[in-house]
């Protein structure tokens, strides 16, 4: 396992203090809390980042259907044509 070089955060102490009690709850230290929940959390953000591979055939059928017309939604346009509730 490669390590990387520390990590340096700033915390408010609100922030810090609750990160610490998290982390004795679970019985880690505040270093394994943080980096699990970071590495958690940066899973759910990555997945819509990632590259994926189409062979041949799927990648002209993928292709194929983005060349495709834009058809319309009936429920999505009387969704959007009604009023808005909250103005901005």
């Amino acid at each position: 396992m490669t390590v990387a070089p520390a990590l340096h955060l700033r915390l408010r102490a609100a922030d810090n203090e609750l990160i610490r009690r998290a982390a004795t709850q679970t019985g880690q230290s505040v270093s394994d809390f943080l980096t699990r929940s970071a590495v958690e959390r940066a899973h759910e953000v990555l997945p819509d980042q990632r590259d994926f591979t189409l062979g041949d055939a799927t990648r002209d059928q993928f292709v194929a259907v983005l060349d495709e017309p834009v058809r319309p939604d009936p429920q999505l346009v009387e969704l959007f044509s009604r009023p808005q509730r909250i103005a901005r």
